[in-house]
């Protein structure tokens, strides 16, 4: 009987068609997390326009939305990790696409609110779980540049969004239109359920045996694994009853939750106050509303751009390092930002800041999900992000307090260096030395090879 550890064979392995079926189900979702995000910055300029609303209005419709956010990750994402990281999705697809066609339809502010918060629960259980899924199907030597990869998806969402408003949206004449695409969702669900796979340590927990096998010959086909191979789920059961969300502060890791969540609550602030304002702060200095449209598809570029070359350096020298860098050039790029007049130099300082805001995200996510162990990593994640909804539910309403007094979008920018210093000290005082990470990284690459060769040789 051959000893398996289903985790060490599925970081060991290597990127198969598998990895790329679950790579690319969780780029589409993310996507459209980052375009419904978009959407209502993009659509905000002809949605006040209609609705003739304040800026305080507009900031707080899109704080509501965010509150419902941050219900999401803190009541779906425990869901998760006791009865399965697939079924929360799907309920997250299903609750943003039906709530986003229903704030399409909506007839007026009160019913589009509802239905925004609505559609926000779903998308707030989304990208915790996405991650962690994503994550855990991930061989760990491609790990980081993989997994931000994936997070690209977000940024294309909003580039997406960005286009509809200034190619479609100006000919349809329709600022819902752009809600109609956000509910595409709905259709491919089916598909969704038949191929994606739930979480193996999931199974695992729960005895699943035939799914184990199952997921292990599509990770690694050599294998041949069978009902006579021992997977050891005994050490996957223990502590599975405690509460996940007791298990982030115990084993030494009360501090550094506390400064993850600090940081995510910076960060988001940081991303929701730019995707919500940057296009209604540009047209305000004087750019048309396709021109300041514009911005926001540089923003969601430079996201790409931080994404892809933060996980590049972070498999070189690691997550944190370059998380604090980012943030801290951030910092300087948003004081740059309040100085600056010229277009050019704009542009550039805005990819820059959607490199080292939602890029630096991107790239924290992955850091944050491989702290905990495997059976909270839904719950680590998603209470961080549940911590981080209210730094995004404050961010469009504080913005819009801030343009009422009068102060000049420019000068405005300038103040988002403040949460981006906070968030590179929230990282310095992580202690990885008690994350799953630090004693889990190397072995699991060893382990999982030799585990691979193993099998190997015994089938």
């Amino acid at each position: 009987m051959r000893s398996i550890v289903a985790p060490d064979i599925v970081s060991g392995s290597k990127f198969n068609r598998f990895h790329l079926m679950v790579f690319l189900w969780c780029f589409y979702a993310i996507a459209f997390d980052g375009f419904d995000i978009a959407m209502y910055g993009v659509g905000l300029p002809w949605m006040m326009e209609e609705l003739h609303l304040t800026p305080i209005q507009a900031g707080a419709v899109g704080s509501y939305s965010l509150f419902g956010m941050m219900l999401g990750a803190l009541i779906l994402a425990p869901i998760a990790d006791r009865y399965g990281r697939k079924k929360v999705l799907v309920i997250c697809m299903l609750l943003f696409s039906i709530f986003t066609l229903g704030a399409g339809l909506a007839p007026n502010l009160t019913w589009f609110t509802i239905m925004r918060c609505l559609s926000a629960i779903g998308m707030g259980a989304l990208m915790p779980n996405v991650i962690s899924l994503m994550t855990e199907y991930t061989p760990l030597k491609s790990r980081a540049m993989i997994v931000a990869a994936m997070y690209c998806g977000y940024s294309l969402g909003g580039i997406l969004a960005s286009l509809i408003g200034m190619y479609i949206v100006p000919v349809v004449d329709d600022w819902r239109v752009l809600y109609y695409i956000g509910a595409l969702p709905l259709i491919t669900i089916p598909f969704f359920i038949k191929q994606f796979p739930e979480s193996i340590s999931f199974h695992m927990a729960r005895k699943n045996k035939a799914k184990i096998i199952e997921i292990l010959n599509k990770v690694h086909p050599e294998g041949n694994y069978s009902e006579k191979d021992d997977f050891q789920v005994a050490a996957i059961e223990k502590g599975a009853n405690k509460s996940p969300v007791a298990k982030l502060f115990t084993e030494n890791r009360a501090f550094s939750t506390i400064s993850i969540w600090a940081a995510v609550f910076c960060t988001l602030m940081m991303a929701y106050g730019l995707n919500t304002w940057l296009p209604k702060m540009m047209q305000e200095t004087g750019f048309s509303i396709t021109s300041s449209l514009s911005f926001n598809l540089v923003l969601c570029i430079g996201q790409i751009v931080g994404s892809l070359l933060g996980g590049y350096y972070a498999e070189k020298v690691g997550h944190r390092k370059v998380l604090v860098t980012m943030f801290f050039i951030g910092a300087v790029t948003f004081v740059a930002l309040s100085m600056t007049s010229n277009v050019f130099g704009l542009y550039i300082l805005i990819c820059l800041g959607g490199a080292c805001t939602v890029g630096a995200m991107n790239l924290a996510n992955p850091y944050i999900t491989e702290y905990y162990p495997r059976d909270i990593r839904a719950t680590g994640m998603g209470y961080s992000q549940a911590i981080g909804r209210i730094g995004s539910i404050l961010a469009p309403t504080l913005i819009a307090m801030i343009l009422a007094t009068g102060i000049s979008p420019n000068a405005a920018f300038a103040m988002f260096a403040i949460p981006s210093i906070i968030a590179a000290i929230g990282y310095i005082l992580v202690k990885e030395k008690y994350g799953s990470f630090d004693r889990m990284a190397q072995d699991h690459i060893n382990q999982g090879t030799t585990q691979v060769r193993n099998v190997i040789e015994k089938a």
